[in-house]
């Protein structure tokens, strides 16, 4: 007999061996119990979580001589004859799209079913029908024969017109929750007599995202060896990464071992791990690891203020990754950020209230990188000192930069930028991973406005204000004054721009705590008759509401 893969062998038969899905489960046997069957379903749901296999024994329950408690006897002839019976008719909407295949079916519903009760048709891959064919599907759907019942099943729903939505009983199949997988692979090790550590089955059931199927197919491919599968095998066969591995990335982030690091992140790299399950298998660690540090049990030395702030770095660093961008660059660059925690960023990664004696502040004449070279600002005579608690007034920032701003600054600057931070990688690193991702929104002769992709970035980059001024003023020569603004506020400020324009008022520059400007140029230079394109030519392509 020729060997049969184990999802295919261990496919459910009957509902009470469908993993996962309770609560639909549940609906469909009680739609069996109680006689009240719709004339259309359409079940829907990530691959592999049961769709087709629950669309073919609801179907062998419809036409069942004896259902056991919503289930099929399995006994019956019917049940016997089910893969053989013309009366049921599984397609597959795929490579069966055309309006002149659905035409067909149509035709074929008038017919009465040979020896079953009912004709079902299992559609399945829906979305892939083309519109003429939903549109020639729709009436029968509607109102098909008294013997006619429609299983449409789905990965893509949102690809259904409406239309075909609002004629069927929606079922949604969610992702198979781990511990299921997890049992049921044990269940299939067991009965296969396949040789398995508990953490390769564990690792196979993350990999599989809650797909049985491809947790079936994974096992299979792994089990043709006869050596036990261990978890280092499941890691270097489908790319993953092993917590050992992620525990050991965490030392190295907690030592700032710069170069081990790197290593680890090239050696998962060439591994061939794809960059979003790396992350989720990071942030996953720093969720134990957070857990760990409330509950006192912490095995790494890191704060609570830090691990929440490198989850949600993560997480955004997934969200904005481009594709013409080597992910795995960008996850180097936020990793790095919380290197050397004490020397540069300390506890400013959003908190500058945590105690431990770790926050210190920044004195350029300590910093070896300078050269033990004090710069003079020449902006306060009286601000001697450059820690990283001095807080600015963002509000008065921005407004002061709309006094002047000018779209000639901007491209002034934005052509220098990348110069900038090249010369800040021989100056404070740290601040480099901060700026890396930024771009300049607007500038005037006095103050520049910039963003990060990142929002607690930008909030990192306003902690630390006073060291980006020093250094843009030992590269530049320039006094200018920086702020880092987040795309919510950004438009916010830009529409209040654009209505000032229109309403003729004008904005005046506006004191800090820190500084007295003269308040020359009070006027902006909003008194153009042309307030669309002033307010383009100030922002460039930015599109204003």
């Amino acid at each position: 007999m020729s060997y049969k893969v184990l999802y295919r062998k261990y496919r459910p038969d009957s509902f009470d061996s469908v993993v996962g899905q309770d609560y639909t489960v549940k609906m469909l046997k009680n739609a069996i119990i109680t006689g009240k069957n719709a004339h259309a379903y359409i079940f829907t749901g990530p691959r592999g979580t049961g769709k087709t296999s629950s669309a073919k024994i609801f179907a062998k329950a419809l036409n069942c001589s004896h259902p056991v408690n919503g289930n099929p006897c399995n006994e019956c002839e019917s049940c016997k004859s089910f893969k053989d019976s013309p009366d049921i008719i599984e397609i597959d909407a795929a490579s069966n799209n055309g309006v002149d295949e659905i035409r067909e079916l149509i035709n074929n519903v008038k017919l009465v079913p040979t020896s079953s009760k009912y004709k079902v048709y299992i559609i399945d891959e829906v979305h892939m029908l083309t519109a003429s064919a939903f549109n020639a599907l729709l009436l029968t759907l509607e109102e098909p024969p008294s013997h006619v019942v429609f299983i449409l099943a789905t990965t893509d729903i949102q690809d259904v017109p409406i239309t075909i939505l609002s004629r069927c009983q929606r079922f949604d199949f969610k992702p198979v929750n781990k511990e299921a997988i997890i049992n049921r692979l044990k269940y299939i090790c067991e009965e296969e007599n396949i040789a398995i550590n508990d953490d390769a089955i564990e690792e196979i059931a993350l990999l599989s995202a809650g797909g049985m199927r491809d947790a079936l197919g994974m096992l299979d491919q792994l089990s043709s060896d006869d050596k036990v599968i261990t978890l280092d095998e499941v890691s270097n066969y489908f790319g993953s990464i092993s917590s050992k591995k992620i525990d050991e990335l965490l030392t190295d982030i907690e030592f700032s071992k710069t170069y081990e690091l790197l290593s680890i992140l090239r050696e998962i790299k060439e591994s061939g791990t794809n960059y979003s399950v790396f992350i989720e298998k990071l942030i996953g660690e720093l969720r134990k690891l957070a857990i760990d540090i409330k509950s006192g049990k912490a095995k790494h030395d890191f704060l609570f203020d830090d691990i929440y702030n490198m989850i949600f770095n993560l997480n955004d660093c997934l969200c904005n990754i481009n594709i013409n961008i080597d992910p795995y660059i960008l996850i180097e660059i936020v990793l790095l950020k919380y290197l050397n925690r004490d020397n540069n960023l300390g506890n400013n990664l959003g908190n500058n209230n945590v105690s431990n004696n770790r926050e210190k502040e920044y004195n350029p004449g300590n910093n070896d990188d300078l050269g033990n070279k004090t710069i003079n600002l020449s902006i306060d005579s009286s601000n001697n000192e450059l820690g990283n608690n001095f807080k600015i007034d963002l509000s008065t920032r921005i407004n002061n930069c709309f006094v002047e701003v000018a779209k000639e600054m901007k491209v002034t600057l934005s052509k220098s930028w990348e110069d900038f931070l090249n010369f800040l990688m021989k100056k404070d690193k740290s601040m480099v991973s901060l700026l890396a991702d930024t771009i300049i929104l607007a500038a005037s002769s006095k103050y520049v406005l910039i963003e990060s992709k990142i929002n607690s970035t930008n909030d990192l980059i306003n902690n630390n204000i006073n060291r980006l001024e020093m250094y843009y003023f030992e590269f530049s020569g320039n006094n200018l004054k920086f702020a880092a603004v987040n795309a919510e506020l950004w438009k916010k400020e830009a529409e209040k721009y654009r209505f000032n324009l229109k309403n003729k008022i004008k904005y005046s520059y506006m004191t800090e705590d820190e500084e007295n400007l003269d308040n020359d140029n009070q006027n902006s230079s909003s008194s153009s008759d042309n307030i669309e394109d002033v307010a383009k030519d100030i922002f460039g392509t930015f599109e204003v509401e």
